[in-house]
Formats: C-alpha cells, sequence, structure tokens
C-alpha cells in the first residue's frame, strides 16, 4: 500500500518524506542526499540538480532537530537589546531588528533577544557561550571603547557586527556599517542647492567616532563649495536639551541661515530653539537631522532627515552569518552602505 493510499474506516495520514524516500526517488544513496542539503559542494552539478529537483518535489525538509544534535547547532543568533535612551527620537532600531528577525527566519534562523548590563557588557555573551544556546551574535554596539566585539573576538566565537571596528582598523570580523559622512554630504549638498552658504552643524563631542564621521560630509561640502566653516559647528551631548542650547548660541554669535545635525534628537533640539523665538523651520531656517526617526515624519513641519537603510543591513549582516558559519571564504570583512535623504518641509 502506498503511503497516500486509502483504507477502508479512512485514510492514512501522510507522513512527511524522509531521506531515504528522497534517495530512493532519485536513484542514489541516502549520503547523497545528506551531502546534498549539508555538504552540496561535495556533488557533481549534475546529480546535486537532480537530487534538488526530487527534494522540491516532495516537499523534504531535514530533520532539523537531529540535525542540530549531532552539529551542536541551535539555529539563533543571539542580539543584545540596550535599553531605550530617554530624552531622545533614536527608536530607528526597531526597523533593523524587524528585518533582522524576517531575514534570519528565511534563511533558517531564530533571533533571541537578551538583555544587555551596562555595568558588566560582556556578561549576556558569556552566559550564552557557557550554555551553547547560540550559534553565533549580531553585535550593535561598536562605539569606541565597547568591550564586546574585542572579547567574542578574543573567546572566537562567530559574530557580524552592525557598524566599523572603530578602535580597531586591523580587526578581521565582518561587519556592515552606515557611511555617515555620505549621508551629511546629502544633506549639506541639498541645502547648498536650496541656495543656504552659512549652514552650521551640531554634533556629538570629539570622542565619538560616529559623530566625527559625520562631521566629515558636512566639512567636506562646505569646503567644496569653497564655504567658511569657523565658527560654524557645535560638540555636544546627544540630547534635545544640547541641541537646543547649541543652536541658541549658533544664531546669535554667527547667524546661520540652515543646520545639518547629526541626530533627529539634535535636530529637535534645533527646532525647539527656532519655536522660541518665533522662527519657521523651512522658510526662516533650515533643518536637517539624521536617521529619519518616527518623530522625524510626525513633527507637524516635517523634519528633513538623513534615512539609514537599516533593511538592507539587516539583510547583508544575515548574508555575513551564514557565510561565516557556513565556514565560507569572505570576500570582504565590511560592508559600506549609502543612506538617502528624507525630504520634508523643515529644508
Amino acid at each position: 500500500m502506498s503511503r497516500t493510499e486509502p483504507r477502508a474506516t479512512g485514510f492514512i495520514p501522510v507522513s512527511p518524506p524522509t531521506l531515504a524516500d528522497v534517495a530512493e526517488r532519485a536513484g542514489v544513496s541516502r549520503q547523497t542526499v545528506s551531502n546534498a542539503v549539508n555538504n552540496p559542494d561535495l556533488l557533481r552539478p549534475g546529480t546535486l540538480e537532480r537530487v534538488r529537483q526530487v527534494i522540491e518535489e516532495m516537499g523534504y525538509s531535514p530533520n532539523r532537530a537531529a540535525r542540530n544534535l549531532r552539529t551542536r547547532s541551535s539555529q539563533l543568533i543571539g542580539l543584545r537589546v540596550a535599553p531605550a535612551q530617554e530624552g531622545t527620537a533614536n527608536a530607528m532600531m526597531d526597523r533593523f531588528v524587524h528585518t533582522l528577525v524576517d531575514t534570519s527566519a528565511e534563511a533558517g534562523y531564530h533571533v533571541l533577544l537578551f538583555a544587555g548590563d551596562n555595568e558588566d557588557p560582556v556578561g549576556g555573551y558569556e552566559n550564552l557561550m557557557r550554555s551553547t544556546a547560540v550559534d553565533a551574535f549580531v553585535v550593535t554596539d561598536t562605539y569606541l571603547g565597547n568591550p564586546q566585539a574585542a572579547w567574542l573576538s578574543e573567546h572566537r566565537a562567530p559574530f557580524v557586527a552592525f557598524g566599523r571596528p572603530w578602535d580597531d582598523p586591523a580587526a578581521t570580523h565582518p561587519w556592515v556599517d552606515v557611511d555617515g559622512a555620505a549621508g551629511t554630504r546629502l544633506a549639506t549638498e541639498h541645502l547648498l542647492a536650496k541656495g543656504h552658504t552659512r549652514i552650521a552643524w551640531i554634533g556629538w563631542r570629539k570622542d565619538s567616532p560616529i559623530g566625527e564621521d559625520r562631521r566629515a560630509g558636512w566639512l567636506g561640502a562646505m569646503h567644496d563649495a569653497g564655504l567658511p566653516t569657523t565658527g560654524l559647528a557645535s560638540r555636544v551631548e546627544d540630547s534635545v536639551q544640547s541641541g537646543a542650547g547649541a543652536a541658541a548660541v549658533l544664531l546669535d554669535e554667527s547667524a546661520p541661515t540652515a543646520f545639518v545635525c547629526a541626530s533627529d534628537t539634535l535636530a529637535m533640539g534645533v527646532l525647539h530653539t527656532l519655536w522660541i523665538r518665533q522662527l519657521a523651520p523651512g522658510t526662516d531656517i533650515a533643518v536637517v537631522g539624521f536617521d529619519d526617526s518616527q518623530v522625524a515624519q510626525v513633527f507637524p513641519v516635517g523634519l528633513t532627515s538623513v534615512r539609514q537603510p537599516l533593511e538592507d543591513v539587516a539583510v547583508a549582516i544575515v548574508r555575513a552569518l551564514e557565510d561565516l558559519l557556513s565556514h565560507l571564504p569572505a570576500t570582504t570583512s565590511g560592508v559600506l552602505l549609502t543612506p538617502t535623504l528624507a525630504v520634508r518641509e523643515s529644508s
């Protein structure tokens, strides 16, 4: 009786095809089917194509649980989640995490979120490594002095970083990042095209490599246009209050007609100062932020902002993870993606 042939009293439940079923229909050994699934490079192209065709026709799916026991693979990717920063507009990581989860699932993995402890930045990683609960990690905090990437490299733990290895140019681990300088150059050139020549910069303190990278785009665009920058830049903490204070000082001392900011949080501070002084964003003073946060999109005037391709970052990270876990040679250690500019009424 066949696997789907009816009995007199009903139907035999259809059980999923096994590796042996695929081998029998394809006319190959069980090991050949296993190689087609796990080590396709060991097979001749014609054999591999024939086995894959049978796998697709029969709807065969490897027993992942059994395979995981043999390989000590969990099919889980660990991602540390930091608490949201109060008083800022930085909530754009939701887009990244959502796409990371979706793309990982398509690749056969699931994302395991775990909380971080600022007092012990590597504690969560160490616990998961001891329990072999994950196959690899995605690291999102790569600012100067962060110990996570160095610690994971030292312990030979597979990981891909969202962000360049700012404090270790010789690092060889895979990473994906967004070209911040390209983004602020876009913002500055947009304002130059609108006729602005007194364009101010409000960024983060000098010990922030990400902030300095973004500042470089504004600086380069201004210099290329032959325009002065002296007295037009301010470095502050990333808060609305700091952005508002910096804007007030720059307006009084340097009379800019436009602002480019290292974050939407700082840009919201600028807008706050304009509101107090009864200056209209986009009419009296132009303002551009960075990150294209939800705040930028729902602000009554609409805040022009540099939009990071976070969905593309997540896809590139999953591809790098697949190569890493498949032990494929990396063509390059880093991928740098270019942002776009979401233009709204504030500019």
